[in-house]
């Protein structure tokens, strides 16, 4: 048997200008594109990027995740989602699956993957990089990630107080992803160490409604789901 690829397809943070030529032309080229959505609804922010970049008729299909901490239903999502993938590549077509960002950083894609491989190691598999909400967020506030031999560290927002801190102490460089559910805490905790005036926020990146701040106390306590927060190092 000869399963088509399945292409893990990084669209970027938000503006469609900015996926790759590869993605684009993956994406020209796919017999099927996955979108992944939350099981309560069936909106997809990737699939709304990667729109103007479809061919007329696509075969869109929204697989459902569940917005969940229990490990035991989302690996049954995963593989679940993955069976049903391998199933469609059974037939020699080829499919990709859209992700935010970078398929291979906090993504659901990447289980998925990691399903497959486990469960079908035959499917061949691409992964299409993509610019990332930190990289578009650096550019758009001309904050430089790193330099010369610094430190980068990149943590979910969904880190706990100590292990923000200890980070905070360790590199020189920060990077907060999905700071959307403990932006208080993480304001606080930047303020207490002498960081807040260095922050920079930005939200829904290259998107309608994208904000950018430099000051983090004007930043409401509930942001948009899709917010981080850059910590560079302190200039010498």
């Amino acid at each position: 048997m000869s399963y088509g690829t399945l292409y893990g397809v990084g669209v970027g943070p938000g503006d469609p200008k900015l996926l790759t030529l590869r993605a684009v032309e993956v994406l020209g080229l796919a017999d099927r594109i996955y979108a992944a959505s939350s099981t309560k609804n069936d909106h997809s922010f990737a699939l709304d990027i990667a729109e103007p970049h479809l061919k007329d008729g696509a075969d869109i299909v929204r697989l459902g995740f569940p917005m969940t901490k229990d490990t035991n239903i989302l690996h049954t999502s995963w593989r679940e989602n993955a069976a049903v993938v391998a199933e469609f590549l059974r037939t020699g077509k080829s499919a990709a699956f859209l992700t935010l960002g970078d398929p291979m950083l906090y993504s659901t894609f990447a289980y998925v993957a990691r399903e497959l491989e486990r469960d079908f190691p035959e499917i061949p598999v691409e992964v299409v990089p993509g610019i990332t909400a930190m990289q578009a967020a650096a550019a758009r506030t001309r904050t430089m990630l790193a330099a010369g031999s610094e430190s980068l560290a990149v943590l979910s927002g969904v880190a706990d107080e100590e292990q923000l801190r200890s980070t905070l102490h360790v590199a020189e460089n920060l990077v907060i992803l999905k700071a959307y559910k403990g932006f208080g805490m993480i304001r606080r905790v930047l303020e207490e160490e002498g960081m807040a005036g260095r922050a920079r926020f930005a939200s829904q990146v290259g998107q309608d409604g994208e904000t950018v701040h430099t000051r983090l106390e004007e930043v409401p306590d509930k942001p948009h789901y899709l917010s981080l927060v850059m910590v560079p190092a302190q200039e010498k």
